[in-house]
């Protein structure tokens, strides 16, 4: 069996956390209570708990770029990260880094977004159309 990650932080909202992972996402929704809900985050465990979001900086350096620190994010087949892309293009999304390709051409190239969630924690999506890059040199 593969491993799976298992992540729970806060959210200000369950309603909105449950349209925007559910709906925007595409996220399936697993167990809640009146205070968190599971969610299977691209066939991983998050569990956002009613709370205060974690403080984030723009302290990470990618390429040219500062993005939020820490992060949570995924890494998706270049086919399901266009879709994706698409459904947070529809819903209107504010970009952190709007979608765009690094490295391209190199090995380890990948198309990336980061966007923050409704509660503000940030979210990079990656995807690769060769996922043997994902740890080249």
């Amino acid at each position: 069996m593969q491993s799976v990650f298992h992540l729970a932080y806060h959210v200000t909202d369950l309603e909105v956390a449950r349209q925007f992972y559910g709906s925007v996402l595409g996220c399936a929704e697993g167990r809640s209570t009146e205070t968190w809900v599971d969610f299977d985050f691209f066939g991983h465990q998050v569990s956002l708990h009613l709370g205060t979001p974690f403080e984030t900086t723009n302290t990470g350096k990618v390429g040219a770029h500062m993005v939020p620190m820490p992060h949570l994010g995924v890494v998706l087949s270049l086919s399901d990260w266009q879709e994706l892309r698409a459904r947070l293009e529809a819903a209107g999304t504010d970009w952190v880094l709007a979608p765009t390709v690094r490295f391209e051409g190199e090995p380890g190239e990948q198309w990336t977004m980061f966007f923050r969630d409704p509660s503000g924690n940030p979210i990079e999506i990656k995807g690769y159309a060769d996922t043997s890059g994902i740890f080249a040199t």
